[in-house]
C-alpha cells in the first residue's frame, strides 16, 4: 500500500448491471483495504465516460470493450490509447423489440434470431419504418445488431441507419415510441418487458462470439504512470467478482442496486419471479473473469472493419489488440 502512486481515486461508470461487482467492492470496503480512497462517478453515457477518462477526470472506468480498438485507430475522433487488465462482463446483451412490433409482425420469443431477423427485413423491405438503437458506434451491442440484421439481409445490415441511445434511456425511448427496439445490457432489456413496452427476442451470444463486453479501462498513460494503484483498483474489484460467484444469497447486492438506481423496478421470487432469478444468475456471471484476450480484441476490430469500412491488415489487426490488454510486439 506504501507504493501506491495515487490513493485517491475517480472511477467512472454507467448504471447498468455489470457495474456490479466495482459498486460491491466500494460496498464491503474492498477499495479501502488496499489503501485507496475511491470516488464513484455515475456518468449518464459512453461518450462522457470516454472523454472524461480520456483527458484524465477519470482515473479508471468500466469501459464499453469497443472503446479500446477505437482509440487505438483513431475511430473515436480522440486517438488516446487505452487499455485493460480485467474483464467485468463477456457477451451479455440482449436485443428487444417494442410488444406492439412484436404483435404485428408475429414475432415470437421462441423464434429463432434468423426468424426474428427475416420478419423485420421484410417489414423494413415492405416499406415499413422501424428504428432499432444501439448504445455506442463501438460496442458489440452495433456489431450484435449489425449480425442479426445479417441473418437475413447483408446489404440491409451495412446500410441500416442505427440510432445511438446511453442504456438508462432506452425504456423511456421506446415508452415514448422513438425507437421500436434496441440491443442493451441489463437490467433495461427486462425493466421494459415487465413494464409491458418491449420484448427480449434475442441474446447475443446466441449471434455473436463470447468476446468481452465491458472491462475496467484506463489510458495506457495513465497505467504506465500508476502500476501499482491499478494493481491495488484490480485487486479490489476481483475480491468483489469473487464473492458474486461464491455468495449463497445475493440480497445485499440487490438492496445495493436498487438504492444505486440500477435496478428500478420490483422484482423478487415472489413477484416476476422469472425475471428475479434470470437478473440473479445474470449477476453471477459478472463473477471470477479470465484475463482479457487478445482474441476478444481481434474479433471486435475484425467487426469495425467489416461494418465501418476501416481497411486494417492482419498485422496491425493482431498490434491493436495487444495494445488493448497491454502488450506490444517487442
Amino acid at each position: 500500500m506504501n507504493d501506491l502512486e495515487k490513493t485517491d481515486i475517480q472511477l467512472g461508470y454507467i448504471p447498468l448491471l455489470d457495474c456490479t461487482a466495482i459498486l460491491w467492492a466500494q460496498h464491503q470496503g474492498y477499495f479501502s483495504e488496499q489503501g485507496l480512497e475511491v470516488t464513484l462517478v455515475k456518468e449518464a453515457s459512453w461518450a462522457s465516460l470516454r472523454d472524461r477518462m480520456a483527458f484524465g477526470l477519470l482515473d479508471v472506468t468500466h469501459c464499453l470493450s469497443a472503446m479500446l480498438p477505437a482509440a487505438a485507430t483513431g475511430d473515436d475522433h480522440l486517438g488516446i490509447p487505452l487499455q485493460t487488465s480485467l474483464v467485468l462482463s463477456t457477451t451479455r446483451a440482449f436485443i428487444s423489440l417494442s410488444q406492439q412490433l412484436c404483435y404485428e409482425l408475429n414475432i415470437a420469443s421462441t423464434d429463432t434470431p434468423a426468424d426474428s431477423a427475416n420478419k423485420i427485413s421484410q417489414a423494413i423491405q415492405d416499406g415499413k419504418k422501424i428504428q432499432l438503437a444501439h448504445v455506442f458506434k463501438q460496442s458489440i451491442h452495433h456489431y450484435c445488431l449489425r449480425e442479426w440484421l445479417a441473418l437475413a439481409n447483408t446489404e440491409l445490415a451495412q446500410n441500416y441507419r442505427l440510432a445511438t441511445l446511453p442504456p438508462p434511456y432506452m425504456v423511456e425511448a421506446i415508452a415514448a415510441q422513438l425507437v421500436d427496439g434496441f440491443c442493451v445490457g441489463e437490467p433495461w432489456n427486462i425493466q421494459a418487458q415487465i413494464q409491458g413496452y418491449s420484448q427480449i427476442i434475442a441474446e447475443s451470444r446466441q449471434i455473436i462470439p463470447e468476446v468481452a463486453d465491458k472491462v475496467l479501462a484506463t489510458t495506457q498513460e495513465w497505467a504506465l504512470q500508476h502500476p501499482n494503484t491499478l494493481i491495488a483498483v484490480k485487486k479490489a474489484i476481483q475480491k468483489a467478482q469473487h464473492d458474486l460467484t461464491h455468495l449463497d444469497r445475493l440480497d445485499e447486492v440487490w438492496k445495493m442496486l436498487e438504492a444505486s438506481e440500477i435496478i428500478r423496478f420490483s422484482c423478487s421470487d415472489h413477484l416476476h419471479v422469472e425475471s428475479f432469478y434470470k437478473i440473479q444468475n445474470i449477476i453471477r456471471s459478472f463473477g471470477v473473469q479470465k484475463a482479457p484476450q487478445v482474441d476478444n480484441f481481434k474479433w471486435i476490430v475484425q467487426q469495425m472493419c467489416k461494418w465501418e469500412q476501416l481497411e486494417l491488415s492482419m498485422a496491425d489487426i493482431e498490434q491493436i489488440a495487444q495494445q488493448c490488454v497491454g502488450l506490444t510486439n517487442a
